[in-house]
């Protein structure tokens, strides 16, 4: 199979996450970016990142760079890029999105435009016609400008990668599932371990910790615009990765993992999504209130996502709330926790310094992942130290 480079978006802040996930499943990074990962691959890396990253955005199949600094050179540079290796005659291809930082060229609608204009003339000479019926299949381009410099993807996912097909209930401020799967895989937990979020909301940091646990991937249940692109990557390619996937699951794994919540409609909610990603039984859900947070076990993780006072709450509801988690975690024995916040005052009022946190871009939202690290376990029990694999 011909060797492609590929370009995976993700959260800013997580990219140490995301590069090990495309290390673990065998590829050679290519670069570390603010935002990004790129790695090279196989087509069948089409398919096995796709279904197998858990804390990526899309996944998209590099065509090219140049430098572009007027209009004229981003429809020459564009014009030079072979798009024909890619989309059939009868292919549906645009540029589904531009973005531009720092660049002389800013304005999106504009670029996607005259690099549409640029694409035709290519496939012109390359097909020799001046008429495309585009009734075939979709093959939506992305284009971002960085310092004039002009990368251009084609996104192999479609709808983004967050869109597990388990979700069709959420909470007022929902965090994305490739978010939490990140934040989760930045702790030591791993599927032996207990897990708590106190502020599940519609069950999605529990829910990702399952399937971890269960070693579910993340895209089995949902589909890919890129399926049908047989020019580029073979069905048989993505049967193998879905065999692949769907051998490596085991919902049979013992597991303690709890989502809490205040509003019992959450509650609700929370079990619907879980029954709808196949791992409502290695979860238990409950109606209740951070302050009443309470484990009679040692070495748990507290990994949630309260709610900032940006969108839900008012500044004067978050002091008595991040209080309670604090006295709560500080009851509890031998525990570590894990908490995003975009609140300022998190720290103040849990009631502690982090032992470390890390800046994480929530959307367009600057958020602050707040480590509060407890002790390791003793290696006997049946307890282990060492970061699960992930697949």
């Amino acid at each position: 199979m011909e060797k492609y480079e590929y370009i995976v978006p993700c959260h800013f802040g997580v990219e140490s996450v995301l590069k090990r996930e495309i290390t673990d499943l065998g590829y050679e990074i290519s670069a570390v970016e603010d935002g990004r990962v790129l790695f090279y691959g196989d087509a069948a890396a089409l398919c096995r990142a796709n279904i197998f990253l858990r804390s990526a955005e899309r996944v998209l199949l590099k065509i090219g760079t140049f430098h572009a600094e007027t209009f004229d050179e981003l429809f020459e540079g564009t014009k030079k890029l072979p798009f024909e290796e890619f989309v059939p005659e009868n292919g549906r291809f645009f540029v589904t999105k531009a973005a531009s930082v720092k660049s002389k060229l800013f304005s999106p609608s504009d670029i996607q435009s005259i690099m549409k204009k640029a694409m035709v003339e290519r496939m012109k000479q390359t097909y020799h016609t001046d008429w495309f019926k585009e009734d075939g299949e979709d093959y939506p381009f992305r284009v971002f400008l960085l310092k004039d410099e002009v990368t251009v993807g084609l996104d192999t996912t479609g709808e983004s990668l967050h869109k597990r097909g388990y979700r069709k209930l959420v909470a007022k401020a929902p965090i994305a599932e490739n978010l939490a799967a990140a934040l989760i895989m930045l702790t030591p937990w791993h599927g032996d371990r207990i897990l708590v979020d106190p502020f599940c909301g519609s069950g999605t940091i529990p829910i990702e910790a399952a399937m971890i646990a269960a070693h579910m991937a993340p895209g089995m249940n949902r589909e890919f615009i890129s399926e049908n692109w047989e020019q580029i990557v073979p069905k048989k390619a993505w049967y193998q990765a879905i065999d692949e996937a769907n051998d490596l699951v085991d919902t049979d794994v013992e597991t303690d993992i709890q989502g809490f919540d205040i509003d019992d409609e959450m509650v609700a909610v929370s079990r619907e999504n879980a029954k709808l990603a196949g791992v409502e039984e290695l979860i238990h859900f409950q109606q209740r209130p951070v302050a009443k947070l309470r484990h009679p076990k040692k070495y748990g993780f507290i990994i949630t996502n309260p709610p900032y006072g940006e969108r839900l709450e008012d500044k004067a509801d978050l002091p008595p709330l991040y209080t309670a988690l604090g006295e709560s975690y500080r009851a509890l024995d031998s525990w570590s926790m894990y908490v995003i916040s975009a609140y300022e005052d998190a720290q103040k009022y849990i009631g502690r310094q982090a032992d470390k946190n890390r800046k994480i871009y929530n959307g367009m939202m600057k958020t602050y992942y707040y480590m509060y690290n407890g002790p390791k376990p003793p290696k006997h029990g049946g307890m282990r130290d060492g970061k699960q694999k992930e697949q």
